[in-house]
């Protein structure tokens, strides 16, 4: 018999999700960035390659070793990556 779930929540909503893939110095990048009304503004930043993902807000770009923690990156990996999200979040 199964036993009883007990959900926090359980709902649909309809996203925007963008992906794009760029060169950096020595790194390719191949995001999918989604858009929700959820996490107050912030965006699921998702690395397609290295099975990884962040809710990631301005607040997040600005905090030293943010980046290079969640995606594993170097720093100047993660500065390239910076430099793009600053774009587009």
């Amino acid at each position: 018999m199964a036993e009883e779930r007990f959900f926090l929540y359980d709902e649909k909503e309809q996203t925007d999700i963008r992906y794009v893939s760029f060169m950096g110095r020595d790194t390719r990048y191949d995001l999918g960035i989604i858009t929700t009304n959820r996490y107050y503004g912030k965006k699921i930043v998702m690395d397609l390659q290295g099975s990884r993902f962040a809710i990631i807000g301005d607040d997040d770009l600005q905090e030293e070793g943010y980046l290079e923690h969640v995606f594993s990156l170097s720093e100047i990996e993660a500065e390239e990556l910076r430099d793009f999200l600053t774009e587009v979040i």
